[in-house]
């Protein structure tokens, strides 16, 4: 398949298409999916990184959207983890191993010394897999989601931390 991302032993990671649009609407509820896919096209552009459609390799179903992006917070500049499933495939280990991947990915592709997770301080099970992966917190912002003001731990992940 020619929009593959990353493909692991029971994920793949796809470049999203307008073609996705339905889709990304039952993940993304109540955003503007057009202007979000088009904010995606642009990071694609860039930096052929962004979120990704991921889905699950055993039968093919889309589970959720990922991601390996560039980010500003309080104007200094990260990599930044992510990670949006759908209800049903929560705490099944997909998160897990899409940020493994990423993680290798941005080590051992991209290069890079860090990454980072920006995570809501009540979102345990997303704490668990930053933590899990070596991550650890190294500071905290207001972030706005959907017009409300929100507080989110910063992760990070050194590439020293790994080897």
């Amino acid at each position: 398949m020619q929009n593959v991302f990353l493909k692991t032993e029971i994920v793949t990671l796809k470049y999203i298409t307008q073609d996705d649009f339905e889709e990304l609407k039952t993940i993304l509820k109540d955003k503007d999916v057009q202007e979000w896919i088009n904010r995606n096209f642009d990071f694609y552009k860039r930096y052929n990184l962004g979120f990704f459609l991921m889905s699950e390799n055993q039968l093919g179903n889309v589970i959720g959207l990922t991601a390996l992006k560039p980010d500003t917070i309080e104007g200094k500049q990260y990599y930044e983890i992510g990670y949006i499933l759908k209800n049903d495939y929560w705490h099944k280990g997909y998160a897990t191993e899409t940020a493994k991947a990423l993680k290798e990915y941005a080590f051992n592709i991209l290069k890079l010394n860090e990454v980072i997770f920006e995570i809501r301080p009540n979102n345990i099970p997303s704490r668990r897999i930053a933590e899990n992966l070596g991550a650890k917190i190294c500071g905290k912002f207001i972030k706005n989601v959907r017009n409300k003001k929100m507080t989110h731990l910063i992760y990070k992940l050194y590439k020293s931390m790994n080897i």
